[in-house]
């Protein structure tokens, strides 16, 4: 089992930027990030296996980033260009060898931070 803390929410206005970290434990062959808005199912933001494949949700391609820093066990989403529909809270997960085809299938994760706020307003 993997432990995961993460940071680096926040407020911003729309057009913002903000970067979230997670820092992990050890080490699982998938890192995830994914987002839950008030009254909305827990959705898959961007996805980095161990060997840097990437995989994002339609609706964050080309404004969202992730990265990992396998030395620091730490992974990273960058996030550009907010829109007040990116307001939720952002959770960090851990998954085994899984088909990147899963990459953004919450429940192919077994292990999940407490998260962090981020609000976008217009």
């Amino acid at each position: 089992q993997v432990q995961l803390v993460e940071s680096g929410g926040g407020s911003v206005q729309s057009g913002g930027s903000l970067r979230l970290s997670c820092a992990a434990s050890g080490s699982r062959y998938v890192m995830g990030w994914f987002r839950q808005a008030p009254g909305k199912e827990r959705e898959g933001v961007a996805a980095i296996s161990t060997i840097g494949t990437t995989t994002y949700a339609d609706s964050v391609k080309g404004r969202f980033t992730i990265s990992q820093d396998n030395t620091k066990n730490t992974l990273y989403l960058q996030m550009n260009s907010l829109k007040p529909e990116d307001t939720a809270m952002y959770y960090c997960a851990a998954a085994g060898p899984i088909p990147q085809l899963w990459y953004l299938r919450r429940d192919k994760y077994s292990d999940w931070g407490k998260g962090t706020q981020v609000t976008v307003s217009s």
